[in-house]
């Protein structure tokens, strides 16, 4: 058996309760949290779609790390014998496992993450050649599917709720590297000021935890230097 602790509640009261789950081969702790929803206790709150790391859905607290609750199988994460699992950490919690995401995309709003673009549907689409150095940047984090996992593994969010974290400012790199976005300046404006890339500590959690093994702490230098270069070039102007 496995000794599961599972945390319960809404808003900021609640606390983990204990659980016995059998243990199976090849168990998840998708599976885990599943078992206990169907077999103990049908009240339990959680999130997931896809079940085979597409999606993103059931990202959670797995002892004290985020991580994909379906990618992460038991027998490697387990500490004593025993699992604890909460709502993924820097968002406000619905109810038990599942977080509030909406301000991580509140966020991802605020950063730019829509696509600006610089032609009408009356004009040609505008050719971008796959070896274009700003293509091939962009493509890096093409992968990212905003499961907040960063952004729950981010200590500077933790101590600075304005700050917009990796998954936002990711994004603001891409659309700043995109051959079809017109206003790049704008890109950098949103993400230089308050809560923006240089709140970064560069501690690198972010790109350590990603499940897609994408690398938003480099998207977030990359930033540094463009608005920094940006920022030099305007004071150039105005002496």
């Amino acid at each position: 058996m496995l000794e599961v602790s599972v945390w319960r509640g809404s808003g900021e009261e609640g606390a983990y309760e204990s659980y016995q789950v059998p243990a199976r081969e090849n168990q998840t702790v998708l599976d885990v949290v599943s078992w206990i929803q169907q077999s103990v206790d049908p009240s339990l709150t959680y999130r997931y779609a896809c079940r085979v790391g597409m999606c993103g859905s059931c990202a959670m607290m797995v002892n004290g790390q985020p991580r994909w609750t379906c990618r992460t199988h038991v027998k490697r994460v387990l500490e004593r014998g025993g699992l604890r699992v909460g709502p993924l950490r820097n968002l406000p919690v619905i109810k038990d496992l599942a977080a509030d995401m909406d301000p991580f995309f509140d966020k991802w709003v605020k950063a730019g993450g829509v696509h600006p673009p610089s032609r009408t549907r009356y004009q040609p689409i505008q050719p971008v050649r796959p070896d274009d150095p700003g293509r091939v940047e962009a493509n890096k984090a093409i992968e990212c599917i905003n499961c907040s996992v960063c952004y729950a593994a981010c200590d500077t969010v933790t101590g600075n709720p304005d700050y917009l974290g990796p998954a936002a400012l990711q994004r603001a790199w891409t659309l700043f590297n995109d051959a079809k976005v017109q206003d790049r300046q704008a890109i950098l404006d949103g993400v230089s000021g308050a809560g923006g890339c240089h709140n970064c500590h560069s501690q690198g959690s972010c790109t350590r935890f990603c499940p897609n093994e994408l690398d938003p702490l480099s998207a977030i230098a990359g930033l540094k230097r463009a608005s920094a270069r940006s920022f030099l070039k305007q004071r150039r102007q105005e002496c």
